[in-house]
C-alpha cells in the first residue's frame, strides 16, 4: 500500500509532462489511470475501517510528501529558490529535440535522488521568448545547467546527463556534504 501512495505522488508530474513526448503522455495516462483506480478501492478499505475505528488526532497526520514536478523556466526567479533548492535548467530550442527528450526520460528515471538532494527542474525550449534564465544563462541549442544552494553556475553542459552523474556532482559539493553530515547525526 506505501508503494501505491508514493507511486501516486508522482501521477501528477507525470501527465504534467505529456507535452513533452507522446510516448511520456500515453504512459502518463496509463499510471494516472493504474494509481486512480487502486487508490480509490484502498480509500474504500479506509472508509471501512474507519467506521470501526475513532478518527485520528489532526497532529497525527502526516504531512503532505513533497511531490516532484517539471516546471516552466519562463517566468522564474533563481533566487527565490537560493538556499532552498538545487536547480537544474535544461534548455532547448524546441521540446522535440531529442537531447531534450533524452534529458527529460533521464530525469524521471530516479526521482527520489533527485529530491533527495533538493534539486528542482526548470525547462526552457522556446528561445524566441527571451525569458530571464535566457538572459542570464545564455545557452546555445540544447543545454544542462546545474546551479547550487548558493545561488552559483556548478556545471553546464551540452549532452544530457543521467541523474546518477548529476547526483555524484551534487554530492561533492561543500554544501551536501555538510547535509549529508548533519542527518547523520555528526
Amino acid at each position: 500500500m506505501k508503494n501505491l501512495i508514493r507511486l501516486a505522488r508522482f501521477a501528477p508530474t507525470l501527465s504534467s509532462l505529456a507535452r513533452f513526448a507522446p510516448t511520456l503522455s500515453t504512459l502518463a495516462l496509463i499510471v494516472a489511470q493504474i494509481v486512480a483506480l487502486t487508490l480509490s478501492a484502498a480509500a474504500v478499505g479506509a472508509q471501512e475501517a474507519e467506521v470501526m475505528a475513532d478518527p485520528p488526532a489532526p497532529e497525527a497526520q502526516a504531512p503532505a510528501a513533497p511531490v516532484f514536478a517539471i516546471h516552466d523556466g519562463y517566468d522564474v526567479d533563481l533566487d527565490a529558490y537560493r538556499w532552498t533548492h538545487r536547480p537544474v535548467v535544461v534548455f532547448a530550442d524546441s521540446p522535440a529535440d531529442p537531447r531534450f527528450q533524452e534529458q527529460i526520460d533521464e530525469l524521471l528515471k530516479d526521482v527520489p535522488a533527485l529530491m533527495t538532494r533538493d534539486v528542482i527542474v526548470f525547462v526552457d525550449t522556446e528561445p524566441d521568448r527571451q525569458s530571464a534564465l535566457r538572459t542570464k544563462l545564455r545557452p546555445r541549442g540544447f543545454m544542462l545547467v546545474l546551479i547550487g544552494k548558493d545561488g552559483g553556475v556548478k556545471l553546464r553542459k551540452p549532452l544530457p546527463w543521467s541523474v546518477r552523474e548529476l547526483s555524484r556532482t551534487i554530492d561533492k559539493m561543500p554544501m551536501r556534504l555538510r547535509e549529508v553530515e548533519e542527518r547523520r547525526g555528526g
